[in-house]
């Protein structure tokens, strides 16, 4: 039996709602590493179709359906850097068709006391664009979706803040420090025109204009971010560097994510296409695409390894990417995206890993519902801010 044949009876049975757990890994894993996507809708075509559906109806699910098979019918291939972000579309597509289906890596028959959580009047969403932006002259602008925000070298829509490049050279630089707070993420251009996205419980510091000449520095001072770098040739050969607690990354013009979060031990630097040297101390190491370099931050010892990048950059496209990752790491992302604090009553449950992918605009009560289903929690507790885990 052909592959083609054999995704196509998956995916029939996906749409059903009948498949196991390894079957979905495998029409998961299909379609994330298929070649020649761009007959997929894009990210945003699916994110609207399912906007005002709750339910997935049978004709929909038809459509989708088609959609997905197309992958195997095509025969144009594409250059990878060019067709990553089809990849993520195809992964999302994926998570959102099975809304929200997480499954364990290891199943076990827990026969668990199946009771209803607790859930007081709770206020707890899913994050929003919002940020606060300090001045040069050390006032704090606050930024979110329905205030603008102008002044001499920068507009803000609420949502993202754009800086023009200024006409006249100067030598004195003057800093911005964009911060997001938890339950946001934020959209930066900088005035060479390189662009940033911010992760929650995140903070930049960035020169309002770049010296003529010299080399573009930007402070990762905390916190996530994926940066698309305006190339060097486009600014008379400077470089580009990002420094960050115990390192420093040179590029050249590239595209890189840097999950460096406060509370943390490791740092994470995920190169998705181009070239970039990361310093550590007195050592240099290269990075190639699909590369990241995981630095110990309290032994300054770091290793590269091949990673999917998609899990690593989706929650830029709306999507948060679990896999191989366990409750304790997923509550963690989650917690700074829904603003909210999580105790573990049982700490044996920590280590239970998970795969599966989840849309970022889903109240905490479903997905922690769906976690319940599958056994590997006993019960849940809203209230307060704070999410009590048994």
């Amino acid at each position: 039996m052909s592959e083609e044949h054999d995704i196509q009876k998956l995916l029939y049975k996906f749409i059903k709602n009948d498949c196991n757990e390894h079957e979905i890994k495998a029409i998961i894993a299909y379609v994330k590493h298929a070649k020649g996507t761009d007959d997929l809708p894009s990210f945003k075509e699916v994110m609207e179709q399912f906007e005002e559906i709750p339910d997935i109806e049978q004709d929909r699910a038809q459509d989708i359906y088609r959609n997905i098979l197309k992958i195997s019918k095509r025969k144009k291939q594409v250059s990878p850097t060019r067709s990553i972000w089809r990849y993520a579309a195809a992964a999302a597509l994926v998570g959102i068709l099975a809304t929200s289906y997480f499954f364990r890596a290891n199943f076990s028959n827990n026969d668990l006391e199946n009771t209803a959580p607790t859930i007081v009047k709770t206020n707890i969403i899913p994050g929003t664009d919002k940020a606060t932006l300090r001045l040069e002259n050390g006032s704090t602008v606050f930024l979110k979706k329905g205030d603008a925000f102008h002044s001499e070298n920068a507009n803000s829509n609420g949502e993202e803040i754009i800086y023009k490049a200024s006409k006249q050279n100067t030598t004195e630089i003057a800093y911005h420090y964009l911060t997001i707070p938890r339950g946001g993420q934020y959209f930066v251009k900088l005035s060479d025109g390189t662009q940033v996205w911010l992760n929650s419980e995140s903070q930049l510091k960035y020169p309002v204009n770049f010296v003529e000449g010299e080399t573009r520095k930007v402070e990762l001072v905390y916190g996530e971010a994926y940066f698309d770098v305006s190339p060097s040739t486009e600014h008379k050969g400077t470089k580009f560097m990002v420094f960050n607690q115990s390192q420093e990354i040179e590029v050249l013009g590239t595209e890189f994510n840097i999950k460096a979060y406060k509370n943390e031990a490791n740092i994470y630097t995920t190169l998705v296409e181009g070239k970039v040297d990361v310093r550590i101390e007195n050592k240099k190491q290269g990075l190639i695409p699909n590369q990241q370099l995981n630095l110990d931050v309290n032994t300054n010892i770091s290793i590269i390894n091949s990673v999917d990048v998609y899990n690593e950059i989706s929650w830029k496209e709306g999507v948060f990417s679990f896999e191989g990752k366990t409750l304790k790491e997923m509550m963690r992302v989650l917690s700074r995206w829904y603003d909210v604090d999580v105790i573990f009553k049982n700490k044996t449950i920590e280590s239970e890993e998970f795969v599966g992918v989840l849309r970022k605009n889903q109240k905490i009560e479903g997905i922690l519902n769906n976690i319940k289903n599958f056994g590997i929690i006993k019960n849940f507790k809203i209230e307060d801010g704070k999410i009590i885990i048994d």
